[in-house]
């Protein structure tokens, strides 16, 4: 495999797993009410965080997990706990309330504090593990292990392909006053209760596929990957 497969194969894969098109839906979500100028600074904020988080794992793999001594399966289960817990609140449409900042002096002051702020309500569970969950985690750890053969470039072209991948996150939150405006209210609300439905049928696929990697025989294999050829 060359150096532009290994990009191509890459980014895909890291996109099809972050797919910052279709969380588009959540951020106008997570951001009503925030002025434009506002709502593009938490765009690109998520998009430093996304950059940062996964160059962070493509170079150190699983050193840090191995330290705290928790397996990559451990952290699929965590990682799908949360994601249901955020499912169940986007079904009950209590998604947007809890990511208020209300009582927070970053939501009167405005401008670049009040993007901070709700950046920080985002972090957990937006950015993470809904933009960066196990998935991309064990696929930027699985890439980095094969770039290794192109040695220095390899890991340049890794970076390059995260890179491309953090501002492609950032110009599909920036396109959401487009995507709102063709959606509307109303058609806002019933995306955001369709996707909390499949991110809760996500979260319990997580869930079974780390149990099904700690354990012998206890989840189906047919059941953890249903759709592994």
């Amino acid at each position: 495999m060359s150096q532009w497969d290994f990009a191509v194969n890459f980014f895909v894969a890291l996109f099809a797993l972050i797919d910052p098109i279709g969380n588009v839906p959540l951020f106008a979500a997570a951001t009503n009410g925030v002025k434009g100028r506002e709502s593009r600074l938490i765009a690109v904020y998520l998009s430093l965080f996304v950059l940062v988080f996964l160059t962070f794992f493509y170079f150190s793999g699983l050193a840090l997990l191995e330290f705290f001594g928790i397996s990559l399966a451990a952290f699929r289960i965590a990682g799908g706990v949360i994601l249901f817990l955020l499912g169940l609140d986007m079904v009950r449409n209590d998604f947007t309330a809890s990511l208020t900042l209300e009582g927070d002096d970053g939501a009167t002051a405005g401008g670049k504090a009040q993007a901070r702020a709700r950046f920080e309500r985002m972090i957990v569970p937006f950015a993470m593990p809904l933009l960066i969950g196990p998935g991309a985690i064990s696929t930027v750890v699985i890439y980095a292990s094969e770039a290794k053969r192109f040695g220095l470039a390899g890991a340049a072209v890794g970076v390059a392909v995260i890179a491309a991948l953090a501002l492609a996150t950032m110009l599909s939150f920036w396109a959401t006053p487009v995507i709102t405006r063709l959606l509307g209210r109303i058609g806002l609300t019933i995306v955001v209760r369709v996707l909390g439905l499949i991110l809760c049928a996500l979260a319990v696929q997580f869930i079974l596929a780390g149990v099904a990697e700690s354990t012998a025989g206890v989840i189906l294999r047919e059941a953890a990957a249903p759709y592994a050829k």
